[in-house]
């Protein structure tokens, strides 16, 4: 059985509530870790430099519009050494569990002709420990609706492949431009990641695009314990946030309200990133 070297190409600006856990639960399964910052103004690059790991390269590339985050990741998949099979695409604010990355890495070991992978998202709401339903979200990807994300890309199976679309809507096409979801490489595996993408995830979040619409100040289903990732509880340097505490809507009154000025005020002024 091959083992199959995996990159990871993640693309942060103010993120510095999850990344630190976002790399850490995917470093020790993965054989690089591609992190480009987008110009970041909070604590997220300090973050990342206390991640003590020879598979991580950090660069900066400040960016200010949509159109320019897209040229990033076709530019990461430019730069990407030609010995790696795998890409794993993170987000700053996606957190794997093991047993979810040992699920997958154990597929894609014995399959090398699969193009891609996708898997179900759970959308963490009010805090880690609630999300939306599983299917709730209107993705349709590999015969299946609901919270679903491709994540996993077979960097040798797919001709053309190449990123292209501006930040919202930025994907991965073949040399056909067909979105790789839509090729019949792709597998469906039943398994989940963690997304906070509606929770707070930077002490500065009002020049991020479309991130105060994202917050969702609610209550969601419980989440099983046993699925929560363990790098949550794992010990960690003092600057990076806590995260484990309790969602409380008289704690988030002033977050709320901070985000709704925020938000009036961008809607003033054009959207910048």
């Amino acid at each position: 059985m091959k083992k199959p070297k995996i990159v990871v190409h993640c693309l942060v600006k103010n993120e510095e509530n999850f990344i630190w856990y976002a790399i850490n639960s995917v470093l020790p399964f993965v054989d690089k870790i591609m992190v480009w910052d987008n110009g970041s103004t909070d604590k997220t690059v300090e973050i990342i430099n206390t991640i003590n790991s020879p598979k991580i390269e950090l660069e900066k590339h400040p960016v200010i519009t949509r159109e320019e985050i897209g040229h990033l990741r076709q530019e990461m998949l430019e730069k990407t050494p030609t010995n790696y099979d795998w890409l794993l695409v993170l987000d700053g604010d996606e957190i794997w569990s093991k047993k979810s990355l040992i699920k997958i890495k154990k597929y894609i070991s014995q399959n090398s002709k699969i193009e891609s992978i996708a898997c179900w998202t759970r959308n963490l709401v009010g805090d880690i420990y609630h999300s939306l339903p599983l299917t709730s979200g209107n993705y349709q990807i590999a015969g299946r609706k609901g919270n679903l994300n491709l994540r996993f890309i077979n960097l040798k199976k797919i001709p053309g492949l190449h990123a292209s679309n501006p930040y919202g809507q930025e994907g991965y096409f073949d040399k056909e431009n067909l979105p790789i979801q839509l090729r019949r490489g792709i597998k469906f595996i039943n398994t989940t990641y963690f997304h906070a993408t509606h929770l707070i995830r930077s002490s500065k979040n009002s020049n991020i695009f479309d991130r105060l619409q994202k917050y969702k100040p609610t209550f969601g289903k419980k989440i099983n314990k046993k699925y929560i990732p363990k790098i949550f509880f794992s010990k960690k340097p003092t600057i990076v946030p806590e995260v484990t505490n309790k969602f409380n809507y008289f704690q988030q009154i002033p977050i709320l309200y901070r985000a709704i000025i925020i938000y009036i005020k961008n809607k003033l002024k054009l959207n910048e990133y």
